[in-house]
């Protein structure tokens, strides 16, 4: 966004410096046909003009998220949308695409239908190789925020997340009381803020519980796939895990398919914990063990989060961590008897 030289402002619209400060900073006591006049020098002059100058459509809300295959994606769009519907607002969607569509991409297009804010679900902000700056604009023109499942310090906007440290002492308290030792963690891409909060708890856990110094070495990272998954899976059994906690449940189903393709057994050879409990996980074969996202009060809470933020009510800027719920099913079993 170029910012606005005042002098090239006011002589375009002839009135005053002091008069085109008060047009951009939104303040009261502006005639309309000279607001009218500075916002018109801004077009002509080829200036941004701020978002909170732009006439916002009503009751349009953005919603960046990843890819819609992610079965736990869907199911959080779906509360915020809800939510959003019940308020009076309309949720304009927008999926990240791997290879395709960018976030930047998805802002510009929502900034350009006149969105009067945007949720950004796991985006770059929770990827620590990435530059917050995108966001820091966005908030200096105005532009309402709230962002789930990454926290970044620099950002002004509210956070809304899962307690991911809680997520991995449920699953490893359960594995370890089966008397699993040799529990493998299958993560996801180490960049991702989400990713390294349960690695660091991981190795916090095993040492707390299990006396164990060396963790790292049954930590494997990989993509949020069926096939991720199964190729980290198979380097853990490889080793001699009986357990494998996996970052989402269609990793779990990856590792559940690469224990059988070594030709053991779920759960009576290995045990397997999954993330997020996404729709159907409760019918797969065995149905899955895993760690359940509250995505109803997540949802819910970033939608009022906005909400507040568009009525000019900012809310909290420390991070809003809801505690998930272990839901055992028929993928975990006491750890084998050696034979």
């Amino acid at each position: 966004m170029r910012p606005p030289r005042l002098v090239d402002v006011a002589a375009h619209a002839k009135v005053s410096e002091a008069t085109v400060s008060r047009v951009l900073n939104g303040k009261p006591n502006v005639a309309e046909s000279t607001r009218q006049a500075v916002l018109t020098a801004l077009d002509v002059l080829g200036y941004d003009q701020p978002h909170r100058l732009r006439r916002a459509a009503t009751g349009l809300v953005g919603l960046i998220c990843p890819a819609l295959d992610t079965p736990i994606v869907p199911a959080l769009s779906q509360v915020i949308v809800t939510s959003l519907a019940g308020r009076g607002y309309t949720a304009v969607l927008c999926p990240r695409t791997p290879g395709g569509r960018h976030e930047d991409a998805c802002t510009r297009m929502l900034l350009d239908r006149g969105v009067a804010g945007i949720i950004v679900i796991g985006g770059q902000h929770a990827d620590t190789t990435t530059s917050p700056d995108r966001y820091l604009r966005l908030r200096e023109g105005g532009l309402p925020l709230v962002l789930l499942d990454g926290y970044h310090p620099g950002i002004d906007a509210p956070v809304v997340s899962t307690d991911d440290a809680a997520s991995m002492d449920l699953a490893l308290t359960h594995l370890i009381q089966l008397g699993h030792t040799e529990i493998g963690l299958a993560a996801g891409p180490e960049r991702q803020v989400p990713v390294i909060r349960r690695i660091q708890a991981y190795r916090e856990t095993m040492a707390r519980l299990l006396d164990r110094r060396d963790p790292d070495a049954l930590v494997e990272t990989t993509t949020f796939t069926v096939e991720g998954g199964a190729a980290a899976a198979t380097r853990l059994l490889s080793r001699g895990c009986t357990a494998v906690v996996c970052d989402s449940d269609l990793m779990a189903l990856g590792a559940i398919r690469a224990a059988r393709a070594l030709g053991r057994q779920v759960p009576q050879d290995v045990s397997v914990v999954g993330h997020d409990d996404s729709v159907l996980m409760a019918f797969t074969d065995p149905p899955l063990t895993t760690v359940r996202q509250d995505v109803a009060s997540i949802g819910e809470t970033a939608v009022r989060c906005l909400l507040d933020e568009i009525d000019g009510r900012p809310g909290p800027r420390d991070e809003l961590v809801f505690r998930p719920e272990l839901v055992v099913r028929a993928s975990t079993a006491p750890v084998p008897t050696r034979r």
